[in-house]
């Protein structure tokens, strides 16, 4: 399965577009199953990287200081250049901003990781990006919309997300390292699960994918003026990423990591926020699902494109540096 992994994910993608437009009726129902399905793929994902490394990672300070710059300080620059082009509907330009101004927590370690980006440095990164997007967002949407927008987006969501998603599975995966260092039958258990990495990444893409293609029918004329971009932006955050790598004077592995949290973003959480506003900001929420169709395709072609951008040999570090 790793070896046909991008077909697979292609052929889940498929499936569940094909779910959803057959059957949408169950899109409610799968909706409740995203979050569980995330945190499984979540659990296998910290179980690979031990937990000494994952907290040494967390004293990496040029990588932290380059995801940090290339989220919050890079990211909203380029929105705020399209800004001013995106329709004029305030839900679509709600939607827009909830989704690229949030950089994601999950399926991006999966994506780099097939890129042979640094995957263990992302996984320490997380807790901060999502406690930081968290803290961040109500002052970005107040600058681009002005308060009344950005008063009605609450922070429970984000919570959540970080206590389903990242604490809980974190912990989870550290208690099985711990019982497959003392005992055979722990490490049987370790060596399953990690089997079950593709799978899970294929049932998640379905399961978004077949719980909110309902949502896409009625707006399809309108959402089509967002898809442009949503590519410029992949586009742009592969070179913006790179400078970045550059500038901390990381290596391509790192710099891999970093194009990737730049050009992924945090949709599967903030979905709940744009589903939580009123029925006349509705369609936000059908801006968020497809910044996520847009977002898969574009991985795909990041997982093949970046390691040419960014090649083992292209070695940030031998940049100078004053004693």
């Amino acid at each position: 399965m790793e070896h046909h992994q991008v077909v697979i994910y292609l052929a889940a993608m498929a499936a569940g577009g094909l779910l959803g437009w057959v059957a949408p009726g169950l899109g409610p129902g799968l909706e409740h199953a995203i979050n569980p399905v995330l945190g499984a793929l979540l659990f296998v994902t910290f179980l690979q990287v031990p937990a000494a490394e994952l907290v040494r990672s967390l004293r990496d300070g040029r990588f932290l200081s380059a995801a940090m710059v290339v989220n919050f300080v890079v990211v909203p620059l380029l929105v705020a250049a399209m800004f001013a082009f995106l329709p004029a509907d305030q839900a679509m330009r709600l939607g827009v901003l909830l989704v690229l101004l949030c950089p994601c927590v999950d399926y991006v370690i999966v994506f780099s990781g097939l890129a042979s980006g640094s995957s263990h440095r992302l996984l320490a990164a997380t807790p901060v990006l999502l406690v930081a997007q968290m803290l961040l967002l109500p002052g970005y949407l107040y600058l681009f919309m002005g308060s009344e927008l950005a008063d009605i987006v609450e922070v429970g969501p984000f919570i959540e997300a970080f206590v389903v998603l990242i604490v809980i599975p974190l912990a989870l995966a550290w208690a099985l390292q711990a019982w497959a260092a003392r005992q055979p039958a722990g490490q049987k258990v370790s060596d399953g699960a990690n089997t079950t990495m593709v799978p899970l990444m294929a049932a998640t893409l379905l399961v978004v994918v077949a719980s909110q293609v309902p949502k896409l029918g009625g707006s399809l004329a309108d959402i089509a003026a967002v898809i442009p971009f949503y590519v410029v932006f992949l586009i742009v955050m592969a070179f913006a990423g790179k400078a970045a790598a550059r500038l901390f004077r990381l290596d391509a592995p790192a710099g891999r990591a970093i194009v990737f949290t730049g050009a992924t973003r945090n949709s599967l959480v903030v979905l709940p926020l744009a589903l939580a506003l009123p029925d006349s900001l509705a369609v936000a929420s059908v801006v968020v699902v497809t910044q996520t169709l847009v977002e898969v395709f574009g991985m795909i072609a990041y997982v093949r494109l970046v390691p040419r951008l960014m090649p083992a040999d292209d070695r940030a570090t031998d940049v100078p540096v004053a004693p």
